[in-house]
């Protein structure tokens, strides 16, 4: 795909999400909202880097669906340090150490490219989500990028750069020619199949996307004898069966869907998916 960014409405779409996401999240975890907006660039690394002199802090983000759908992020590090130290000095420290700025940037950018995951799968028509990232530079041949510009109260940052992986924009650019095969995109050919559809969602699943579900995290359990349980009172210390660096359970109707981090954002405490329980792991919970 040879088309700038900015010449291919999906692809438009999902940088317009990202910017709104980004200064979302930066919003509720800052408590002030940057403008975000973004450009279309073309050349190597080298051409559409700001300043050369910036270090850049790169992130991989792969994307479940098929292995080679990826998005890249590049920050200056005069991007990142700012926009880290505002969101944590927001949250009362006084005094920012620069890896807690840098893990607190790549919170931000892991919250913020969750929706667009969101937004690629109602392309496609089927979930998709993030994997587990890397710190890791675009691959190479690469010359199609988006400069991401954010500005608090006037003062800009040094623009990020945003490129997506040639698979993923020949995807999102045609979503009717995909279909799903185990493990891989497969491109339909429609003089083959007579047409060229996404896969149909059964009207059962349309009539079920209503219901509410009650959805808890579980920090742990334990089982106590009768004669501990009767002796709890006000302060005391129930020990559980999980360690503190262990992911907390996702749990739907009781029944377990995914394990994540504890973050806090806006003053409430949420979980970032980190890992999509397996279908036996469903099953076993259940029972």
């Amino acid at each position: 795909m040879n088309e700038k960014l900015d010449a291919v409405e999906p692809v438009r779409a999902l940088l317009d999400q990202f910017a709104e996401s980004l200064a979302q999240v930066l919003e509720s975890m800052a408590e002030q909202r940057p403008e975000a907006k973004w450009q279309a660039a073309s050349g190597t690394v080298a051409d559409v880097v700001a300043d050369p002199q910036d270090q850049m802090l790169w992130w991989e983000q792969p994307l479940q669906f098929a292995p080679e759908m990826k998005i890249w992020v590049g920050a200056p590090r005069t991007a990142w340090e700012q926009a880290g130290t505002v969101t944590l000095k927001a949250a009362g420290l006084d005094t920012v150490e620069i890896d807690e700025a840098r893990n607190t940037w790549l919170e931000i950018l892991g919250q913020a490219l969750s929706p667009v995951a969101r937004a690629i799968g109602s392309v496609l028509g089927r979930e998709v989500t993030c994997e587990g990232g890397a710190e890791r530079a675009p691959d190479a041949g690469i010359e199609e990028w988006a400069r991401v510009s954010l500005s608090f109260a006037d003062a800009p940052l040094a623009p990020l750069l945003v490129a997506f992986s040639p698979r993923l924009l020949e995807v999102v650019a045609t979503p009717q020619r995909v279909e799903e095969r185990p493990g891989e995109l497969a491109t339909v050919n429609p003089a083959d199949t007579g047409t060229a559809t996404l896969p149909a969602r059964s009207r059962t699943m349309n009539l079920l996307l209503d219901v509410d579900l009650p959805v808890s995290i579980s920090f742990g359990r334990t089982q106590l004898p009768m004669k501990d349980v009767i002796k709890l009172t006000t302060g005391s210390i129930v020990e559980l069966n999980r360690s503190v660096n262990e992911p907390v359970e996702v749990l739907v109707n009781q029944c377990l869907i995914a394990r994540g981090e504890v973050v806090v954002v806006d003053g409430n405490y949420g979980v970032r998916i980190l890992e999509i329980a397996s279908r036996q792991e469903r099953i076993r919970s259940l029972r």
